[in-house]
């Protein structure tokens, strides 16, 4: 059975730094491409970046630049640090795994908010 939770999340101001963090269980864990999404407000929840088992990574063209993804399988845990907030980064961050024949485990999500 595979568990993620997320913590990190919490109230900054426009240009300030965020680091997520989601703790899983499972022994699918180390195998695993794990995600972040974020869903805003009256928004569908959208891709904000991916990492392989083998530590390769993704970014949407939203987050370039600002946002780093990554993992410590010894931990089976995987973070989001998030620097040069905008107040469009507002949002619900997911963690998700993408198990074997298509399976997809997530979170309860944390709230990040960016004021101005």
């Amino acid at each position: 059975q595979v568990q993620l939770v997320e913590s990190g999340g919490g109230l900054v101001q426009a240009g300030g730094s965020l680091r997520l963090s989601c703790v899983g269980s499972g022994s699918i864990f180390q195998f695993s491409t794990m995600n972040w999404y974020q869903q805003a407000p009256g928004k569908q929840r959208e891709l904000v970046a991916s990492i392989t088992s083998g530590g390769s990574t993704n970014y949407a063209d939203s987050v370039k630049g600002r946002f780093t993804i990554s993992r410590d399988n010894a931990k089976m845990a995987v973070y989001l640090q998030m620097n040069s907030l905008k107040l469009e980064d507002t949002a619900v961050y997911y963690c998700n795994l993408e198990g074997p024949f298509s399976t997809s485990y997530w979170g309860r999500g944390t709230q990040v908010t960016v004021s101005s």
